[in-house]
């Protein structure tokens, strides 16, 4: 065996090490008074493992025969991933010390991290086979967390109609593949470049393929079940589905278009930009009439999702540098909104929008925050969501999209309409009906709502930034 092959794997091994260290502490700890110490010891060597996984110099290759590759994009892609797991769980904290989780907190940890791992092998995958392992590593954990409350029925629920989706996405995938091999009798993605082409078989195999990775990233009309599982849920799962799992469908969407079916890209782009179209439209439309704050971002998320789509269907160097610009904006934004209603949740058990009139007035620091990760997403400057937004639009109307654009451009100003219900809720609304006391939460997650703002004002100030992701190659 090359050992060789696992050195390239660096950043699969030190999660690997994590994942094992807290296992192995939740295992002998157990009830005992050291537990108390877990989430400390989980925040610090995350952390740590991201830390590392910015500032160390990792190598540039492949292995297992070209089954698995890494390089200086798929290595950002990764450490945005990582960003978004460790707000997470400094956010998730103090949920999980409730009466009906707090005996199972490690559990939690534990099986994010096996999440992240197989997206880890998703990003890397040059093989068809390892992307839908990655796919089902990353899937079925998930369900898992969607029902972590598993005496709550929507918890339950939203389990439950998960793993059912899931199935039946990852079912249409495989059957997706199994065309692709018969067409062209291999699974790498190089070898498959150069044979692909617009023949029936292997146009109706990217189709089912696509179908199936629609799922994960919640395109319409694919997107069914997003809003029930959001809703139903805990909110710090509703966090990593709505940025981490999304970010990392998005990611593996865009390899693969542009590195396998490029050869065919006048037949899925009609196709994608249909999608693109009913998602931001979709997405749009049915968050005007959401009352919980949860199914409201669920349909946020979506559209959102469709904008990425724009960077994504050119194939340009601009456009897939927007669309790793676009996703790590939103995980600032997303996740601090996520974070203010964690904590609305965790001290009053509402996720109505009720909750948040006259938040102003009681818990002023929430409702900045809350207001910044509005703007964002809506794309008000100078804010970070601004600049992402118009280099997405500018990517795609350098290649002549100008009806795409105007038609994103239309549902901005829609989804401004419906992003301002909450700061008129939480700034102009009398506080009669809303949260009248001041929440206090703990320094976990006070430290990842400063961190969100901070990411959500210098994605918007360091003009470099753009420009160092544009750098990177991709």
């Amino acid at each position: 065996m090359d050992l060789g092959n696992f050195l390239v794997m660096r950043q699969e091994l030190g999660l690997l090490a994590v994942f094992v260290v807290l296992l192995l502490f939740d295992i002998f700890a157990g009830e005992t008074r050291a537990m108390r110490w877990f989430r400390p010891l989980a925040i610090v060597l995350f952390a740590l493992h991201t830390v590392a996984g910015f500032f160390c110099c990792l190598p540039e290759g492949s292995a297992f025969g070209g089954m698995y590759i890494t390089s200086r994009l798929t290595v950002l892609m990764k450490n945005i991933l990582n960003l978004g797991t460790l707000v997470v769980f400094m956010q998730a904290g103090e949920w999980l010390r409730g009466r009906e989780t707090a005996i199972r907190e490690g559990e939690y940890y534990v099986i994010t991290l096996a999440t992240l791992l197989g997206m880890y092998l998703m990003v890397s995958a040059g093989n068809f086979m390892l992307l839908y392992i990655g796919i089902e590593m990353a899937s079925l954990p998930t369900a898992c967390l969607a029902a972590y409350n598993k005496y709550r029925e929507k918890s339950a629920e939203a389990g439950a109609k998960y793993i059912l989706m899931s199935t039946l996405s990852s079912g249409i995938m495989m059957f997706g593949l199994s065309y692709l091999y018969g067409a062209m009798g291999t699974m790498y993605f190089a070898d498959m470049q150069p044979l692909v082409s617009a023949d029936f078989m292997t146009v109706l195999g990217f189709v089912f393929f696509f179908a199936g990775l629609a799922f994960k990233i919640s395109l319409v009309p694919f997107h069914m079940w997003a809003p029930d599982v959001y809703e139903g849920a805990p909110t710090a799962t509703t966090a990593y589905l709505s940025v981490v799992s999304k970010a990392a469908g998005c990611f593996v969407l865009l390899l693969t278009l542009h590195h396998v079916f490029g050869n065919i890209g006048r037949i899925w782009y009609y196709i994608l930009w249909a999608v693109t179209v009913a998602t931001i439209v979709v997405g749009n439309l049915f968050a005007i009439r959401q009352r919980d704050i949860k199914r409201f971002f669920a349909y946020s998320s979506i559209s959102q999702a469709g904008y990425i789509m724009l960077g994504v269907l050119h194939g340009t160097p601009e456009g897939l540098s927007a669309v790793v610009y676009y996703v790590l904006v939103y995980l600032f934004a997303n996740m601090a909104a996520f974070g203010v209603i964690a904590s609305v949740e965790n001290h009053s058990g509402r996720t109505d929008i009720g909750a948040y009139d006259g938040l102003y007035k009681s818990n002023p620091k929430l409702a900045l925050v809350m207001m910044l990760a509005v703007f964002s997403l809506a794309g008000i400057p100078p804010v970070g969501g601004f600049f992402s937004k118009f280099f997405i639009f500018a990517a795609a109307a350098a290649k002549g999209d100008y009806l795409l654009v105007f038609i994103a451009l239309v549902n901005t100003v829609v989804s401004l309409y419906y992003y301002l219900r909450i700061i008129k809720a939480m700034f102009i609304n009398a506080p009669e009906g809303g949260i009248s006391e001041r929440l206090r939460t703990d320094g976990y997650n006070r430290a990842s709502l400063v961190f969100c703002t901070v990411g959500i004002l210098a994605s918007g100030v360091v003009s470099n930034l753009y420009g160092y992701i544009s750098g990177i190659g991709v």
